[in-house]
């Protein structure tokens, strides 16, 4: 992939979180790409469900492996909105995803309010020995902008 293939995705689930945000979701959204082709574009469900464990990046991958029928999904890169929590990053490694490529950090998601764990991606690449490839801040200063749309809404809710 190519930085323009990668702003193409990464704005792809920038305008699923948007979707969620008017569904009145949480603000991060995540796509899963193979050889240029989307295989699953989702946004964050947990208040729907209800489910915490409802993230737009495990949504995304419980939907990829529909999609494909298997468990592991080699050779895809998923774009997510925000760096993907450790749960996130542990479902990414376990489907065997190739690339994580994100905008906003977790501190952009603590600073929204959100009760993340300050374990950034490259320390649980680093710690758990995962040969995922981590692309951070990508975008970042549009993906930070949901977060600020997403305050603004006086309906918004943290989790």
């Amino acid at each position: 992939m190519d930085d323009n293939d990668d702003a193409k995705f990464m704005r792809m689930a920038i305008a699923k979180a948007r979707q969620g945000m008017a569904a009145g979701q949480s603000p991060f959204g995540a796509c899963i790409v193979r050889d240029g082709r989307v295989i699953a574009c989702e946004h964050n469900v947990v208040w729907r469900t209800p489910d915490a464990t409802a993230h737009a990046e495990v949504t995304a991958i419980r939907a990829a492996c529909k999609a494909v029928d298997d468990i592991k999904l080699p050779g895809t890169t998923i774009y997510s909105t925000t760096e993907p929590c450790p749960m996130c990053f542990a479902a990414i490694h376990w489907a065997a995803v190739d690339r994580i490529v994100y905008g906003a950090s977790i501190a952009d998601a603590q600073h929204a309010g959100f009760s993340e764990l300050g374990i950034s991606n490259v320390d649980m690449k680093r710690l758990g020995g995962s040969p995922v490839q981590i692309v951070p801040a990508f975008l970042a200063g549009e993906a930070v902008e949901l977060f600020n749309q997403w305050l603004a809404d006086p309906k918004h809710r943290v989790y």
